[in-house]
This record gives structure tokens, sequence and C-alpha cells, in this order.
């Protein structure tokens, strides 16, 4: 098969569309019961891949997103929910990646994520080698550690989530990343697993983000910086997808030349509106917000 028109795009995302069937609980943890009557259960457009490109549109950023669904219903709603963004799709042998989420009334979530990973899938590099980008985002999913061998002539970063620094399956991911995201949630020692990151990879940049807390920066060369998170517009709803908004606001950020401190701005800013969004990823924060006084 002959590789597609090189075109020219501001990110490529790769990986890491699937579909979130969310339930709002009473609390969290659920307690055991035989039935529960919740609110409506809504399904949505998720996972961190779809949250990252569907982002970087909303903010005016030109994206292009490749990745594996199945022929499935959740597949055709991941096709109807992105028909904004230049997408390339292949198949999923095992179908649409879906998770299930139960969500507090402060907005913490527990994820039940069913990855539908099939061993040795891979994805198609004639699907992506040839955009243009100025910059690549790598999901974790397995077949992304293949795509970084097509990435050599753009800076790459990934999310590591969170990793608890030692789990083999980030590990491709966090070294060969140029800038890399991951979360606190699972780090006993942030500042080492990040130190680690640097010294063991390519990375320049490591942000690992803390919740309400902000988050820790770390550049090759230099000592962590605590920044604060940014105020809430409005009540917490929903926690999902804030992750995904601030990848999506600091990557802004750097495409638009920024100093880091600003992409970090933006960065908490973007996640703070998710905060208070239902279904973060059908409604990501836009430029005009996202840069309003």
């Amino acid at each position: 098969m002959s590789a597609r028109p090189a075109v020219t795009h501001d990110v490529l995302v790769l990986g890491g569309a699937g579909v979130d069937t969310t339930v709002y609980v009473p609390e969290l943890p659920l307690p055991y019961a035989d039935t529960y009557a919740v609110p409506p259960v809504v399904d949505r457009i998720g996972n961190t891949g779809a949250g990252v490109a569907l982002g970087c549109a909303a903010l005016g950023l030109s994206v292009a997103f490749a990745d594996l669904i199945g022929d499935d219903p959740q597949g055709a709603l991941i096709r109807r929910a992105m028909r904004g963004v230049d997408c390339r799709w292949g198949p999923a042998e095992a179908g649409t990646r879906r998770s299930v989420l139960l969500v507090g009334p402060d907005g913490r979530r527990t994820s039940l994520f069913d990855p539908k990973a099939t061993p040795g899938e891979r994805l198609a590099p004639d699907l992506y080698a040839g955009v243009r980008a100025r910059h690549a985002h790598v999901s974790i999913t397995d077949f992304g550690r293949h795509t970084y061998d097509h990435l050599d002539a753009m800076s790459v970063s990934t999310d590591l989530h969170d990793w608890n620094g030692l789990d083999d399956h980030h590990k491709d991911f966090a070294y060969r990343s140029d800038l890399v995201f991951l979360s606190a949630a699972a780090l006993p020692r942030p500042e080492a697993t990040m130190r680690d990151i640097l010294d063991r990879g390519r990375a320049a940049t490591v942000v690992c983000t803390r919740g309400a807390d902000g988050c820790l920066v770390l550049t090759r060369g230099g000592t962590a910086r605590a920044f604060p998170a940014a105020p809430l517009p409005g009540p917490v709803a929903d926690s999902n997808g804030a992750g995904d908004a601030f990848v999506s606001g600091f990557l802004y950020g750097r495409l638009r030349g920024l100093p880091l401190e600003e992409c970090v701005r933006l960065g908490a800013r973007a996640g703070a509106h998710a905060c208070t969004v239902p279904g973060t990823h059908e409604s990501p924060i836009t430029e005009a917000a996202l840069l309003a006084p």
C-alpha cells in the first residue's frame, strides 16, 4: 500500500480513542449494594489521545489523528465525535476500547478500562508516516511504542498517567519522548522519577501533575519547580479529562513559542476548565476562553 501524500499539521496524535460510559454515583468508593438508582448513564468519546486531539483542535491548532478502532457502535461514535479532525483509522480486531467511569459528587472518578488489546497489533505506518507535523503526541497504547521509529523528524510528547515509575510498559514512552507528562497519583517520590526520566531518556522537560496541588516541572540540568493549580471557573462536575486538557493547553503554548511558565499556566487553566464541564472531550476549552483575561 502506498503512503498518503505528505501534509502539514501542528500536532499529530497517535492512538488513544475510546468510549467512556459515565455513571454518576453517590459516593466513591461505592459501597456494595445490589442496586443503585443513578442519573442518566451517558456514552461519550473518551481516552487520552482523543482528549488531546480534540483539545488541541478547539484551541485552533491543526491536528491529525491516527488510531485503531472497531467496526462497532463505539467506533461509529468516535468517528462522529472526531469528524472535525483529520483522522486516519485502522481496524482494531478486538473492537473499540471502552471505559466505565464511576464519578462521585466531588468530581473524582474511578475508571474501569477495557483496552481491547490484541497481542502483536500495530498501527500501520502508512496511516501517519506521510503526515508532516511540528509535534507528535503518542498515547501509551502498546502499539504506540512502535511508532517512534517513524517520528525522528518531530518533537514527541507522551502522557504516562498514573505510572508508578517501575512498570516496564511505560518505559519506552518515558525514555523516547522529548516532553513527558505524568501524574503523581502513584508516585511515592515524584521528583526522583522525573529525574530518572531525564537521566535515562531524551526528554528535556518532565511535567508531573498533582491535581488541586498544581504540578511539578523539571528541566534537564535544573531543579524541580512547583506551580499552583488554576482557580476553578465554576463548581467541579467531573475531573475526567482534566489531564488531557492540561496537555492540550501546554502544547498550545509550546507550539506558540511561549515561555515554559506560560505553557504551564495555560495547561493549568485548561485543566481547571475541564473539571467544571461534564463530557470534557466533547466540550474542550476554546482558544478565546483560554486566553481571556
